[in-house]
C-alpha cells in the first residue's frame, strides 16, 4: 500500500494523516525484516548461479535463518 499525497495547496484530512501512520510504521517493520534477512550476504551479493530454482532456496534458507534469530532473541533462555 502507498500513503495518501498531500494535494497540492490543500492538506490531508485527519484520517488520511492516521492512514497514512499505520501504513508507515507497518513499512518499518516490513523494511527491517528485508535488512535482517540480508545480513546473509548471499542474499545481497549479485548471484551468479544460474540453476533452476536455486535463487528461491538461498532467499528460503536466508528468511529462515532470520526467523530463527529473532524466536531465539525473544525467548526467555
Amino acid at each position: 500500500m502507498m500513503p495518501t499525497k498531500k494535494p497540492k495547496g490543500k492538506e490531508l484530512s485527519d484520517d488520511q494523516k492516521e492512514v497514512n501512520r499505520s501504513i508507515s510504521s507497518f513499512r518499518v517493520l516490513v523494511e527491517h525484516a528485508i535488512g535482517g534477512v540480508k545480513r546473509c550476504r548471499i542474499v545481497k551479493d549479485r548471484f551468479r548461479c544460474h540453476k533452476f530454482g536455486f535463487d528461491d532456496l538461498v532467499m528460503e534458507l536466508a528468511c529462515g535463518l532470520h526467523n530463527l534469530r529473532i524466536t531465539l532473541n525473544n525467548s526467555d533462555i
